[in-house]
Formats: structure tokens, sequence, C-alpha cells
């Protein structure tokens, strides 16, 4: 039995399985391509977020001081709003860094060095130092890995 006689018995057969490869690598060229607009989907979602969070520093400009360098806590206490607009800089960032891990959007290049410097800061030091007990291990210790880059 040579091949053509195979062929014409078995046609159906090899069209058959030709359809189900064919369907396959369909399925696995949509889901990429899904993943990927799942992706930019969440990163825009992100983005909005970080805007919104940031916008309050327009909105109320007593909080920049979350963000100066010579901060004296110790003279001037931290206020209810610098502290909940640092614990909502945190709760973003957990949000970002569980993102992250489980692959949600793309890697963000030069967030350590953004969370280190973040950190260095009097008042996100000091409010950090209170909510970190409260925050999931591997967030705690990706932070921790943060504060010490050199």
């Amino acid at each position: 039995m040579g091949l053509p006689t195979w062929g014409a018995q078995h046609w159906l057969d090899l069209l058959q399985s030709v359809g189900i490869v064919g369907g396959l690598f369909f399925t696995a060229y949509t889901t990429w391509k899904d993943e990927r607009a799942r992706r930019i989907g969440n990163s825009i979602a992100i983005a909005g977020q970080y805007r919104e969070i940031w916008k309050e520093l327009y909105d109320h400009a007593e909080l920049s001081r979350v963000l100066t360098k010579d901060a004296d806590i110790k003279k001037q206490p931290i206020s209810v709003q610098e502290e909940l607009f640092v614990k909502t800089l945190v709760l973003h960032l957990a949000t970002v860094f569980r993102a992250l891990r489980y692959g949600e959007f793309a890697k963000l290049e030069g967030l350590r060095k953004d969370v280190h410097e973040f950190f260095l800061l009097p008042i996100p030091k000091q409010v950090w130092q209170r909510i970190k007990s409260f925050q999931d291990k591997d967030f705690v210790e990706f932070i921790g890995k943060c504060q010490q880059m050199a």
C-alpha cells in the first residue's frame, strides 16, 4: 500500500488532525495576544491610579513636605494627612508589587531605585516603620532590599 492509497483512505483523518493542530496554534496565538492586551490594560490602570495619588500634591500643597529630604519630624510631627498620603502610596506600591510578581504587567525599570529614594525621606521612612508590620512578608522583604541599595 503506497502513500497515495493511504492518503485516499485516510484523507478525512489527516484533515481533522491538521485542523486540530491548526486550532491549537490559533488558540495559543490568541491567548498570547490577549495576555499582552491585559498587561497593557493593567499598566494603564496602574498609571491612572498613580496619577490620581500624586494629584493630591497639587490639590494639597502641604503634602509636599512628604518629599522634603530635610523634613524635621521631631520639630514638626507628621500630620494625619501626610501619613494617609504615604499609606496610600504604600498600598499602591503593594498592589504594583503583587501585580509584577504575578506577571500582570511589564517590568518597571527603576522601580527599586524609586522605592529606595522614597523611603530615604524622613516622613515615608517613619510612616513605613509604623505600618510595615501590617504588610505581607514578601512585600516587607522587597522594601527592605530596596532600602539597602547603595
